[in-house]
């Protein structure tokens, strides 16, 4: 799969060039690409292009901020979603450039968010002015285009990955919560998953004020039920045994995880770990369980981290049941594999029941 950081690539820079010429007769277009395609260029990464290519803008759009963004947002309509990542250099302009130009870059933040996103050049006006920019995202959330509905929860998320901190809302996010409310019950599953991956972001510094939201919305709607869940999943993953009360998964004191087995206790990176275990009731009661496993991975600092993978929720009805599951340690981009001793875990309604251990090894040793 080609690179993120590619979208931004000769094409995208020609197109670009051509449409703000159709504004702008004075736009040097050669010179355009020869600072945007500079001795650099082959060695930034996606967010160090986005940056450079938005300063090579402002080196070549007229130097009053107010002329350069009525260009820029007449061009940005002809760059859609389409285009990816790319057409994140329109909303980048007004946060580099805007933030003593109030309304204008706030106007043109909310039409740039229609065709690609504002989500992280909202964040310096809500750092320079939380009472106003909160004010402003709180009429986003009642927009009719469903893009701005959801720039109104997503640009206020307090741990939105990629994006600058926003430490008071991290501190206290109760600003946040009313516009949560307004989009809990909206018609767009995009905007509804903004709202829950807000809510998580908040459940990892305030987790109470999070399941006093998760139990005033569970039950109201299939929609607010769909929220809470992907809302608390971080709870839920760490055992939270409030959270995972409020799904009805109680403490599984009458189950017990008999016979885990691990296939194969010695593991090359690139293969697959295969595990089974079976699942023992205590009584004749039908048995609400989320079952996960958790791998406790071997950091390059000789330490081991824990994951959580889920496996099922359902009711369990039989005596003994048996689970088979893999998990591959195929190489992936996002996570980095160390040899050594791991240790596997089953867990049941967030309790530990059984622990085992292996060896992954390099793909060269046997």
């Amino acid at each position: 799969m080609e690179p993120i950081k590619n979208t931004y690539n000769e094409t995208f820079i020609n197109k670009v060039a051509e449409s703000i010429l159709n504004y702008d007769s004075k736009f040097q277009k050669k010179e355009f690409h020869m600072l945007v395609f500079n001795n650099d260029w082959d060695n930034y990464e996606l967010k160090e292009r986005m940056n450079h290519v938005t300063k090579c803008l402002h080196d070549c759009l007229p130097k009053d901020f107010e002329s350069a963004i009525s260009i820029i947002m007449k061009v940005a309509p002809d760059y859609s979603f389409s285009y990816g990542f790319a057409p994140m250099i329109f909303p980048n302009y007004v946060e580099m450039y805007g933030l003593e130009n109030w309304d204008v870059s706030i106007n043109a933040l909310e039409l740039f968010t229609k065709y690609s996103s504002s989500e992280f050049a909202v964040r310096p006006f809500i750092i320079k002015d939380k009472e106003r920019m909160m004010s402003k995202m709180l009429q986003w959330a009642q927009d009719d285009n469903h893009h701005v509905r959801r720039l109104a929860s997503e640009g206020c998320r307090t741990r939105l990955p990629w994006a600058i901190s926003l430490p008071e809302f991290k501190k206290d996010p109760t600003m946040i919560i009313p516009i949560l409310q307004l989009l809990k019950n909206d018609s767009e599953e995009y905007v509804r998953r903004s709202v829950a991956n807000n809510l998580n972001d908040i459940s990892k510094d305030h987790p109470e004020l999070v399941l006093t939201i998760a139990k005033d919305w569970y039950g109201q709607s299939k929609t607010t039920d769909w929220i809470v869940k992907h809302g608390l999943r971080t709870l839920l993953k760490s055992g939270h045994t409030e959270a995972l009360q409020i799904f009805g998964f109680d403490n599984p004191k009458h189950i017990d995880v008999k016979n885990l087995n691990i296939t194969n206790q010695k593991v090359q990176i690139g293969n697959q770990l295969s595990f089974s275990f079976i699942i023992h009731k205590n009584n004749e009661e039908h048995a609400k369980l989320r079952l996960e496993y958790a791998i406790y991975f071997m950091r390059a600092n000789g330490k081991l981290t824990k994951k959580v993978f889920k496996i099922s929720e359902r009711e369990f009805t039989q005596a003994d049941e048996r689970i088979n599951r893999n998990h591959s340690f195929k190489l992936i981009t996002t996570r980095k594999y160390y040899p050594g001793i791991h240790k596997l875990s089953i867990i049941v309604n967030g309790v530990e029941k059984s622990v085992e251990q292996f060896e992954l090894m390099n793909a060269s040793e046997k």
